[in-house]
C-alpha cells in the first residue's frame, strides 16, 4: 500500500496527517512553536521552528501507522499565508519572518498604492487592494526600515516554501499562495512584471511558480535521512493554507462556501473565472484547483478572539475542558447577549474592515451582565464578521448554495447552530479534521498519479457528516443585532485610530 502526506505549516504548529491513496486517515501529528511580538500589532516566526515542526510530525506520523519510508508516494505542503523569508547569498533566513497578521506596514501600503497610480491601477494588475497583511509591503518594510538586511537578500519565501527548500533544494511556489503576495497577475497566474517594476523589486528575488498539484521537486538526500523517507520522493505545490483547507473540505465546485475559525476567521468560496474586486475588500485569488480561481474574506482575531476571552475571563478556573465550561455558560445566555456585542479586532481588522487600527471591545455592558453573556458575546461578534463576508460576497453576484463549516467553530454544535442563525443559511461540517493538511495531501496525490482531477479526489474523500438549519426566531434576531453590529464600526473608526497612536507613543 501507498500512503500520501499532507504538512500544514501554520501560525500555531505545524500538522502532518498520513493517508491511503483511498484518502483514508492512518496517523496524525501536531507540534507547536511560539509567536514573537515585540511590539503591538507585530508578529514575528522564527522559520527554523517550522522545519523542527515538519521534521518530528512527520517522523511521528511514520512511526505511528509503522509505515516504511519506500510506501510514501508523495508529499503536499500547505501554510500561513503572506508570511515573508527572506534569504542571503548562503539561503539563511536574515531575520524572522513577518506574518499574515503582522500590521507595522500601513505607511508601505500607501507607498504600493501610489507607485501602483492608484488603487484602481493596482486591482489591475493584482486584482487587489495593498493590506498590511501581504508580502509586498513587508518586502517594502524592510527596504525602509532595515536596509542593510535587505541589501544581503537573494531570495524571498513564502513560510510553505522555505519549507520546500529545505525539502527539495528547490525555490518554488503554486498559484493559491503567490496570489497572497500581492505580486501575482491572478488572471493570468504569473508574477505581474508590470507592479514588479513600479515596486522596484527584482523578479530574480521570486520563486518559480506551479499550479498546486505539480510536481515542484523531490526529496534531497539531506532531507530524506532528517524525515526517514526515501530520496526523490514527490513534493507538489500544495496550497496557501485557506486554498488547501478548502479542498480538504470539497469547496471545488461552483455553489459552495466554506467558513473556516480558526486563529483567523475566513469565508472561501470557490468560482470559475476570475472574482471581480472594484472595492477590494476581499481577496480574489488563484485556487488551488488548476485553472480555477477564488474570493474570500480574511477576519484577523476569529478564533484568536475566543482564546483571548478563554485567558482573560476564565483565568484560574481548573477544569480542563475550558471550551466546554465556554460553550456552556454561552448557551445559558440569549440570542443577542442580552444586548451586548463584541468587536473582535484585537489585531487590526482587514476584512470587511481593512484598518491595523481597529481595536476590539464590548458594547452596551451593564451591571446585569454575565460571564456566560460575555463569552456569548464573543463569539456571536465573531460569527457577525463572518457574516458580514458572506453578504458581501452575494452582493459581488457570488453563489451560496451551502456553507461548510471548518476550525474551531465545527467542533461545537453551539456554534455550528450559531453559524446557521447568523448566516441564515444551511450549515454542513465534513469528515475533514485538519482540512488543510488534508487538502494538500489530496493535491499530493493529484500529484503522484492517483487521482486525475482535484475535483475527483475531492468527490472520492469529502463526506458530509452533519447538517444544521436555521431557526426563524434567532435569524430574526441576530439580522437586528448584526445592523447594530454594522453601525458600530463606522462609528468608533476616529477613536480606534486616536487610541492605536497613543499605544505607540
Amino acid at each position: 500500500m501507498e500512503y500520501l502526506i499532507g504538512t500544514d505549516v501554520g501560525t500555531s504548529s505545524t500538522k502532518t496527517l498520513l493517508c491511503t491513496t483511498k484518502g483514508k486517515i492512518v496517523a496524525e501529528a501536531s507540534h507547536a512553536y511560539p509567536l514573537y511580538s515585540p511590539r503591538p500589532g507585530w508578529n514575528e516566526q522564527d522559520p527554523a521552528d517550522w522545519w523542527s515542526g515538519v521534521v518530528k510530525t512527520i517522523r511521528s506520523v511514520l512511526r505511528k501507522a509503522k509505515v516504511k519510508k519506500g510506501q510514501v508516494a508523495a508529499i503536499g505542503l500547505s501554510g500561513q499565508m503572506h508570511g515573508s523569508v527572506f534569504l542571503d547569498a548562503k539561503n539563511r533566513p536574515i531575520r524572522r519572518a513577518l506574518l499574515w497578521n503582522d500590521q507595522r506596514t500601513e505607511k508601505q501600503c500607501a507607498d504600493i498604492t501610489r507607485r501602483a497610480g492608484g488603487q484602481k491601477k493596482l486591482i489591475g494588475f493584482v486584482n487587489n487592494v495593498a493590506l498590511p497583511g501581504f508580502t509586498a509591503p513587508k518586502i517594502l518594510w524592510l527596504r525602509d526600515n532595515e536596509p542593510n538586511n535587505y541589501k544581503k537578500v537573494r531570495q524571498i519565501l513564502l513560510p510553505k516554501d522555505y519549507v520546500r527548500f529545505l525539502l527539495t533544494g528547490e525555490f518554488a511556489t503554486e498559484v493559491s499562495d503567490a496570489a497572497g503576495t500581492l505580486l501575482l497577475d491572478v488572471k493570468r497566474r504569473k508574477w505581474s512584471k508590470g507592479l514588479l517594476n513600479r515596486l522596484e523589486i527584482d523578479p530574480a528575488l521570486l520563486p518559480r511558480v506551479y499550479e498546486s498539484p505539480e510536481v515542484t521537486g523531490t526529496l534531497t538526500p539531506e532531507a530524506a535521512s532528517a524525515l526517514g523517507l526515501t530520496p526523490g520522493t514527490p513534493v507538489v505545490g500544495g496550497g496557501g493554507d485557506q486554498a488547501a483547507a478548502a479542498v480538504g473540505m470539497g469547496i471545488v465546485k461552483q455553489g459552495l462556501v466554506s467558513a473556516t475559525i480558526g486563529t483567523s476567521g475566513v469565508v472561501f468560496a470557490h468560482a470559475e473565472s476570475v472574482v471581480p474586486n472594484p472595492e477590494g475588500l476581499l481577496q480574489s485569488f488563484c485556487h488551488a484547483v488548476p485553472g480555477k480561481w477564488c474570493v474570500f474574506g480574511c477576519m484577523l482575531s476569529a478564533g484568536g478572539s475566543l482564546d483571548w476571552a478563554r485567558d482573560v475571563l476564565y483565568k484560574g478556573e481548573r477544569r480542563k475542558d475550558l471550551y466546554g465550561l465556554i460553550e456552556s455558560e454561552a448557551k445559558g445566555s440569549v440570542a443577542g447577549s442580552r444586548g451586548l456585542i463584541f468587536l473582535p479586532y484585537l489585531e487590526g481588522e482587514r476584512c470587511p474592515h481593512p484598518d491595523p487600527n481597529a481595536r476590539g471591545c464590548w458594547i452596551g455592558l451593564t451591571r446585569l451582565h454575565t460571564r456566560g453573556d460575555m463569552a456569548r458575546a464573543v463569539m456571536e461578534g465573531i460569527t457577525l464578521g463572518m457574516a458580514d463576508q458572506i453578504k458581501m460576497m452575494r452582493d459581488l453576484g457570488v453563489t451560496i448554495n451551502q456553507v461548510r463549516c471548518g476550525g474551531g467553530g465545527a467542533r461545537s454544535s453551539f456554534w455550528l447552530q450559531l453559524q446557521a442563525d447568523v448566516y441564515d443559511a444551511r450549515t454542513v461540517t465534513v469528515d475533514t479534521v485538519d482540512a488543510s493538511a488534508y487538502g494538500v495531501a489530496i493535491l499530493a496525490g493529484v500529484g503522484a498519479g492517483v487521482w486525475k482531477t482535484v475535483e475527483q479526489a475531492s468527490k472520492e474523500c469529502v463526506n458530509i457528516e452533519s447538517t444544521n438549519r436555521p431557526t426563524k426566531r434567532a435569524v430574526n434576531t441576530y439580522k437586528n443585532v448584526h445592523a447594530t453590529y454594522r453601525e458600530l464600526y463606522p462609528t468608533l473608526q476616529h477613536s480606534f485610530r486616536k487610541l492605536a497612536d497613543a499605544a505607540a507613543e
